[in-house]
């Protein structure tokens, strides 16, 4: 086993963003998937945005970031959700209002408190030094919740991404879930901002669920992969930022692009091969 990861388990700081990281990047895949697949992927975005405007507010207050955060971004996703579906504006549009505004509200109102310091700048891009003990026992205790109930739910979470309109007229309540899937996010996204910053946070919803997409076709078969992928490119990525140094949300999200890329090469790949196949045959 190579030195720096022995010398990384004897941080307590480093464990504590090791076990959050590994949480949060589980239910973001899983929820990443449904959220591709109904084209939601952007109300991560927006909700990051959202949480940073939250958090700068909390910090500037005095106030526990994360108690602060994790209603009102949950209140925010309840919001964008009623929007889309109302008509009135465009989903896209109602996310750019709502997390462009946010964020603005956030800076403007440290600006004439504390000023832009170091809390701020931890929030925006991430860090795995802001973790405390506290953080790590409500991040545990929330990820496991988002896992049991998308475990629980998980077949009508199914009916409800793949049709809508079917799984109404099966009686299925898709409000319901489609509300479950934005509280869900909301939680999740709060929690991943400690270690990926809000402008980061959105990378661990799009790219697992994207990559897995490039090779599996069942939506099982899509959620494990991406699950799978998600928490490796997590340790890939933490690890090589501490041993190299770098900023740990940025190393996290380039190892999500290069296994996305490797994902789509071996995808072209395999089309070329079966169409080869397919001529030979014929």
């Amino acid at each position: 086993m190579p030195s720096f990861i022995v010398d990384f388990f004897k941080y307590d700081f480093l464990v504590r963003a090791l076990l959050v990281g590994l949480m949060v990047s589980l239910s973001a895949s899983l929820l990443g998937v449904s959220l591709v697949l109904k084209r939601y992927s952007m109300i991560g975005d927006g909700l990051s945005h959202v949480g940073f405007g939250s958090l700068a507010i909390a910090t500037a207050l005095g106030a526990s970031p994360l108690i602060i955060t994790i209603p009102v971004v949950i209140l925010a996703a309840f919001l964008l959700l009623r929007i889309s579906e109302s008509g009135n504006i465009r989903g896209d549009a109602a996310i750019a209002m709502i997390s462009t505004g946010s964020m603005a509200i956030g800076v403007l109102f440290i600006s004439v408190t504390t000023g832009v310091n170091t809390d701020i700048f931890n929030y925006m891009f991430g860090s795995i030094l802001s973790m405390s003990e506290g953080d790590l026992v409500l991040s545990l205790i929330l990820s496991a919740i988002v896992l049991i109930l998308y475990v629980l739910f998980y077949h009508k979470i199914f009916a409800v991404t793949f049709d809508e309109n079917f799984a109404r007229a099966t009686g299925v309540n898709a409000g319901a879930y489609n509300s479950l899937l934005a509280v869900l996010s909301a939680i999740t996204i709060v929690l991943g901002m400690r270690v990926m910053g809000a402008l980061l946070i959105s990378s661990l919803i799009i790219f697992p669920a994207l990559t897995a997409m490039r090779l599996m076709k069942s939506f099982r078969s899509v959620a494990i992969t991406a699950a799978v992928v998600s928490c490796l490119c997590f340790l890939i990525g933490l690890f090589s930022s501490y041993a190299l140094a770098l900023p740990t949300g940025a190393t996290i999200v380039c190892v999500n692009i290069l296994v996305f890329l490797l994902f789509s090469a071996v995808s072209v790949l395999k089309s070329n091969l079966a169409g080869r196949k397919f001529k030979e045959q014929s």
